[in-house]
């Protein structure tokens, strides 16, 4: 079997509410597919699909509505994607990070706004609780609470942060693979798999050989990214066809 166990993988980069982009890509995967089809395609999106970006509401919505006999997709989960469970527990707890979600750096307040919560501060965390609770759905916070944790598909693992290398793949902590920076990012060695992640923003799809990082900040003004895998291929998929993503290279 080859390292795709015969899937073609589509795996695109954290989206946090930035529908427009998300579209496009699905658009460009559906013209791939066209022009060159394949029996088992899948799509697998990398998490934080939460925070900061203009349309959260609209790109869950999408989201949950991605998946299809024709084109099945799988879904992380990003430690974005945790916070309105957290926030609906504890308003006022930090949530496992110096800022509180409501704070401009993290974006909550935007996620607030796309569900119809005006003006959410810190300050007001309590009352806008409530006022989330009221507009929130619960099918949109099952969905979130139902996205997986890791992935494995062949010679890969995907999982939207890494995983900590002192661990086997089949013993990762839900918080390592939510939240991981450090040690992995600087882990040289083999991990059992090729580490498939998103959750730290990079210039351009990096390729290390031993792990390969997808999020390429869409909501910092970057591109939102599509790494394509099939059987020994990593390509990156880009308006005008699928490029090389070389080991040692980045692809902008």
């Amino acid at each position: 079997m080859s390292k795709t166990d015969g899937y073609r993988i589509y795996a695109i980069g954290d989206i946090h509410g930035c529908l427009a982009e998300l579209e496009a890509m699905q658009a460009l995967i559906a013209a791939d597919l066209m022009w060159n089809p394949h029996p088992k395609p899948l799509v697998i999106y990398l998490g934080d699909y939460m925070d900061r970006g203009p349309d959260c509401r609209g790109v869950l919505e999408n989201l949950m509505k991605a998946s299809s006999p024709a084109l099945p997709a799988r879904f992380l989960y990003g430690n974005h994607d945790s916070y309105p469970k957290l926030f609906l527990r504890d308003p006022l707890g930090m949530h496992g990070c110096r800022y509180h979600w409501l704070e401009p750096v993290m974006g909550g307040q935007i996620t607030l706004e796309s569900y119809g919560a005006w003006g959410a501060t810190p300050e007001k965390a309590e009352a806008f609780r409530e006022a989330f609770a009221d507009v929130y759905p619960q099918a949109h916070y099952d969905w979130v609470e139902g996205c997986e944790r890791s992935i494995r598909i062949g010679g890969y693992f995907f999982a939207h942060a890494g995983v900590n290398p002192e661990r086997p793949l089949d013993d990762q902590l839900e918080y390592e693979l939510m939240w991981i920076r450090q040690p992995f990012l600087k882990f040289k060695e083999d991990f059992g798999a090729i580490i498939v992640h998103g959750h730290t923003p990079v210039d351009a799809v990096e390729n290390h050989g031993n792990r390969i990082g997808v999020d390429t900040g869409a909501v910092f003004g970057g591109k939102l990214s599509c790494l394509v895998l099939e059987d020994d291929a990593q390509e990156v998929l880009k308006a005008t066809g699928r490029v090389p993503c070389p080991v040692g290279h980045g692809v902008p």
